[in-house]
């Protein structure tokens, strides 16, 4: 599955640098494939593990704010192979005939 998640640290001021580079070191170690974007984070892998990772982002980001906004959209394909995170870009690139910004 693919999971994009977004946290929102509010009652803090405007910068959120520091709750985001919490998170992404949780994301980045948690080993699932991912891509972080200028609004949020795509996970890949199973149910249990990709929510785990997000628990632990939201846990660590809770910790120095007063509270949070987070949402999560998730894309089940039962029976697709777990490497959707690159070949959903490539199918759509196939069919505009060029690479798209990413």
């Amino acid at each position: 599955m693919l999971a994009e998640f977004t946290i929102i640290p509010i009652g803090k001021g405007e910068s959120m640098g520091e709750e985001i580079a919490r998170v992404m070191k949780i994301v980045s170690e948690s080993g699932l494939p991912y891509k972080a974007n200028p609004m949020g984070t795509v996970l890949e892998g199973e149910w249990d593990g990709v929510m785990e990772v997000i628990k632990k982002c939201h846990d660590e980001a809770i910790k120095t704010t007063p509270r949070l906004v987070s949402s999560i959209q998730i894309d089940m394909r039962p029976g697709k192979p777990l490497d959707r995170l690159e070949e959903k870009l490539k199918s759509v690139e196939k069919r505009l005939g060029k690479k798209i910004k990413t």
